[in-house]
Order: C-alpha cells, then structure tokens, then sequence
C-alpha cells in the first residue's frame, strides 16, 4: 500500500552535498523533518544512481521515509525504491506504471495549464508543480509560473501536488494557501552547514503555516 507525505520533500544535488554527503544529507534531513526523499544526479549514470540508491535504502531502512528515484526507471527497480519521479521530456508515466506496477509512487513534474489537464490520475500519484521561481539548480526549467500560476495549477490538476523552484521556507504559507500539500527544497537543504537544523527550520515554518490557516 502506498503511503507518502509530500510537506518536506527534499530533492538531493551531487553538486551541493559535497561537503556532507548524500547520505549523511538525507540522514540530517530526515532528523530534521524531511518527509520524502528523491534521489535526482542526471550526470552518474544508471550504475552511478544504483550505487548511491543502494546506500541511501540501508540508511533510511526504518525510517518509513520513501525514496524517489528521479527519472531513471531501471536505477529505481534495482534500488527497489519506492517510486519514481519523471518529467515531461522523461520516460512516459504509463510506461513507468507498466513496469513498475501498481503498488510503487509515481511522480509526475507539471508546469502548464496544457500539461495539467491531460494528468492520468489512474497512473500518476502525486505531481510536482514549478517552478515558482527561477533557479540555478535546474538550469533547464521552464518559465516560472508565481504563486499565482501554483494556486491555479493546483485546484486544475486535483491530485496530491508538491510545489518546486527557489523555495526556501519563508515560502511555507503562500505555497500552503496555493492549495499545494507540500514543498519541495534542494538548495535550501543540500549544501548547508547544518542540513538538520536548516530542515528543521522548514519544517517549523510548514507547521506554523498550517496552524495560522486552520484558524
């Protein structure tokens, strides 16, 4: 059975985590509230990908904490993690759900009006939305869509969203107040001096964001 928390959703970057590394990352997230993990390096390689998945599952085995395998289906099954995240220019989602069945997560990035409506929500479990803003970690983004282009993108895709792009947590309430579950960090968290305590942080401004709009 499927179960994931889309609040804190931590997108790993080699690049970032050279001073702590993506394990010792994760871990220090995770501490720190990180409610899923993806596992994103479109430079390793399927092997390079295997490797790193490989040590990420032993170290968050009894966290209860999934791990998303960005794009790379075959590094996924190897891994035997918990899902896949894929994008518009990536492998199919129905092809995803084909070979990985239906008990695995399926992610999907949307970032149009266009894209959204043709959602299946029979395959796809969750879809990342953004970017919000520009941002240096994915330098091949589509235009950013505001916290406008979020509120609408949410209420037209109708499936548990996560929003990504040059978040950080002061974006917390107006992410939440655009209807998304969830935000998505990769700078914010990767390459920090205290990964924990910067997770922390997020994760504190989540629950105030929360609080102040079940008022």
């Amino acid at each position: 059975m499927k179960s994931f928390d889309l609040s804190l959703y931590l997108v790993l970057d080699t690049d970032l985590c050279r001073d702590h590394s993506m394990v010792e990352t994760t871990m220090a997230a995770i501490a720190g509230g990180a409610t899923l993990i993806q596992l994103r390096d479109k430079k390793a390689g399927t092997e390079g990908l295997i490797r790193v998945g490989r040590e990420l599952m032993k170290a968050m085995e009894g966290t209860n904490i999934p791990l998303i395998v960005n794009d790379d289906i075959d590094a996924a099954i190897a891994i035997g993690a918990h899902g896949l995240h894929v994008g518009q220019d990536d492998l199919p989602s129905q092809i995803a759900r084909d070979r990985l069945g239906p008990d695995k997560i399926i992610g999907l990035s949307i970032e149009s009006e266009d894209v959204a409506q043709k959602v299946d929500h029979t395959i796809v479990d969750y879809v990342g939305i953004g970017p919000i803003f520009a941002t240096a970690t994915k330098p091949d983004h589509k235009p950013a869509i505001g916290f406008d282009g979020l509120e609408k993108l949410v209420r037209m895709v109708g499936l548990p969203s996560v929003a990504i792009g040059g978040l950080k947590g002061e974006h917390a309430l107006p992410v939440l107040e655009s209807g998304a579950n969830g935000i998505a960090v990769v700078s914010a968290i990767c390459g920090q001096t205290d990964p924990e305590q910067t997770t922390a942080y997020i994760a504190k401004k989540l629950k105030s964001a929360r609080a102040y709009l079940s008022q």
